[in-house]
C-alpha cells in the first residue's frame, strides 16, 4: 500500500483512531499537542494496541522521540518541529518521515530531509486552528506537485468529500481530512463514503 493512503484522517484521541481503524481507514494520523514525553510514549502505545491486528497505520505528529521509543513505524512533523527533529535519528529507527510546507521556503527545507511524502495547506479556509498562511487554492496544488516531483503530496486544510474530485485533479495524491469527519454529523458514514470514494478513483 502506497504511505499514506489517499483517504488520511487526522485525530486526536486514541478512540478516534480505534474507531477509523475499525471502518477499515488504512493511514491515521494522532496529532495530541501540549503533553509530556513520558505521557507522549504511553499514547503511541496505547493506540497501537488499540489498532492491532488491523491494517491501519498509525502516524505520529511531532512527538518523533516518543514515536520511536513507543514502536511506531511513521512520524509527521510540522516546519517548527523539523527545526527541532533528529532526522537521521528517525531514519536510523525506520520510521518514514513526512513533512508539512506552507511557503517555497518551508519546501526548500522540507525536500533537504528527503521526506516520505510532503503535505501542503491550507487549501481552503479552516476553522480548526489559526493559520499563518491565506487558503492556498487548487491550483497551488499543481504547482507543489510539479516542484516535488515522485514523492506523494497531501493536500491539507477545508476538504470536505464534495471537494475533494477537484483537490485530486489539481494532482494531490491523497487527502488529510479533519473536521469533515471528527465534526460531522455522522462520522461513520462520512468514513465510510470517504473510502467508497478512494476506491472508486484509485
Amino acid at each position: 500500500m502506497p504511505h499514506p493512503d489517499r483517504f488520511y484522517p487526522v485525530v486526536d484521541s486514541v478512540a478516534w483512531v480505534a474507531r477509523l481503524a475499525k471502518l477499515g481507514v488504512r493511514t491515521v494520523q494522532l496529532r495530541v499537542k501540549n503533553i509530556s514525553y513520558p505521557e507522549a510514549v504511553a499514547l503511541v502505545r496505547e493506540t497501537l494496541a488499540a489498532i492491532q491486528n488491523t491494517r491501519t497505520e498509525l502516524v505520529v505528529n511531532d512527538h518523533w522521540q516518543a514515536a520511536i521509543a513507543g514502536g511506531a513505524k511513521h512520524v509527521h512533523l510540522g516546519h517548527e518541529d523539523l527545526l527541532e527533529a533528529d532526522v537521521p535519528a528517525i531514519r536510523r529507527a525506520g520510521l518514514t518521515l513526512g513533512l508539512s510546507t506552507h511557503d517555497g521556503n518551508e519546501l526548500d527545507m522540507a525536500l533537504n530531509a528527503h521526506p516520505d511524502y510532503i503535505a501542503f495547506g491550507p487549501i481552503y479556509e479552516t476553522t480548526l486552528k489559526k493559520m499563518r498562511f491565506a487558503p492556498q487554492g487548487l491550483e497551488r496544488i499543481g504547482q507543489w506537485k510539479r516542484a516535488i516531483g515522485p514523492i506523494p503530496l497531501v493536500a491539507i486544510g477545508g476538504i470536505t468529500l464534495e471537494r475533494a474530485p477537484g483537490v485530486f485533479a489539481a494532482g494531490a495524491d491523497s487527502i488529510s481530512v479533519v473536521s469533515d469527519i471528527t465534526q460531522n454529523p455522522d462520522p461513520d458514514a462520512r468514513v465510510k463514503a470517504w473510502l467508497d470514494f478512494v476506491a472508486e478513483t484509485a
